[in-house]
């Protein structure tokens, strides 16, 4: 049944992920190869005023409590939390690899899926050398995951072959977030430290595979849901889209104690104020087109997708950055 179910997806979903599986073999990075650690260019400077958290994609960064600090402490500061959101990427791609190994394990022979995974967790263990290698040199003992996701991040691999529709919507809500996140930073034109400017550049090139081939399998999977599978689907989307960005990118609540945020800084930063609720809003205006496409977006879903406040506009296209208020419609 499985190679019934296999040969039925089509050769248009064979060939996508057979661009993509050349794309891994053909432009394929490493991490000690393709990164100059040594180089004085990328050396990490814990004075660096580029480690600033910028006001217009940081929630943290816009606040005025953020703005008032010394120079020095906002560094510190900025430096520590994009240390930990490395280092919590790092633990997801973990989860992804744990997952996508339970869920390939059980392919059919000849499945093009089989191959491509494979190409991309030997990305991903790439990517959680580069992540690492860069927390180590900042020097900052960032802690990584918060607490409830470390707990559940065993469990959450183990579910990749059981549930792979889940696993992978949850795939795209870690993915997004990070990538939505370091895109906008690069399109800010802002003067990133070089050690952290390479590592987005190589993880931006490389999940755009991740992402791509996430959404392809969706797009093939969702439709063998049956109507009961979908609706349930359709509310476990928005759901894991809301608490894996929550996870991923607000900080631990170690970073408050080290700097004495007060709570009502970190609450409005993550996410009750307007600013960052935008900011959150619009991590996902791809998904929210994809969820569109694939079905499941109904009157109860949207209920959901607003209630968590990550509801808005849909992107005309992949990567869209956030319009302006003057261009929403």
């Amino acid at each position: 049944m499985a190679q019934t179910r296999f040969v039925r997806w089509g050769s248009d979903y064979r060939e996508v992920l057979g661009q993509l599986s050349g794309g891994s073999v053909h432009r394929s990075f490493d991490p000690y190869r393709d990164i100059d650690w040594e180089s004085r260019e990328l050396a990490v400077d814990a004075n660096d005023p580029r480690w600033v958290l910028s006001p217009e994609s940081d929630p943290l960064g816009a606040t005025e409590w953020y703005r008032r600090q010394p120079l020095d402490r906002r560094i510190a500061m900025g430096m520590w939390r994009q240390a930990n959101v490395v280092k919590v990427g790092s633990a997801f791609e973990s989860i992804l690899i744990r997952g996508m190994m339970q869920y390939i394990m059980a392919l059919p022979n000849q499945s093009p899926e089989f191959r491509y995974c494979l190409h991309e967790m030997t990305e991903e263990c790439n990517h959680i050398q580069m992540f690492q290698e860069l927390v180590n040199r900042t020097g900052v003992d960032v802690p990584g995951m918060r607490p409830t996701f470390r707990r559940l991040s065993p469990v959450i691999g183990v579910l990749g072959a059981k549930f792979p529709v889940i696993f992978f919507i949850g795939i795209l809500a870690g993915e997004e977030p990070i990538d939505h996140f370091q895109k906008q930073l690069i399109r800010e034109g802002r003067d990133a430290p070089p050690a952290m400017l390479r590592t987005m550049e190589i993880h931006i090139a490389e999940e755009a595979r991740h992402i791509s081939f996430a959404h392809e399998f969706l797009r093939n999977h969702v439709p063998e849901l049956s109507r009961a599978s979908r609706a349930v689907t359709s509310v476990l989307f928005p759901l894991a889209m809301r608490w894996l960005a929550g996870q991923i990118m607000a900080p631990h609540k170690a970073f408050a104690v080290e700097f004495g945020v007060p709570d009502e800084v970190m609450k409005s930063a993550f996410w009750k104020s307007p600013h960052s609720r935008r900011i959150l809003q619009g991590y996902f205006g791809d998904m929210r087109t994809l969820a569109t496409e694939l079905g499941l977006m109904n009157g109860v879903s949207r209920r959901v997708w607003r209630g968590l406040h990550i509801d808005g506009d849909r992107a005309r296209y992949r990567g869209e950055p956030i319009r302006s208020d003057k261009t929403r419609s």
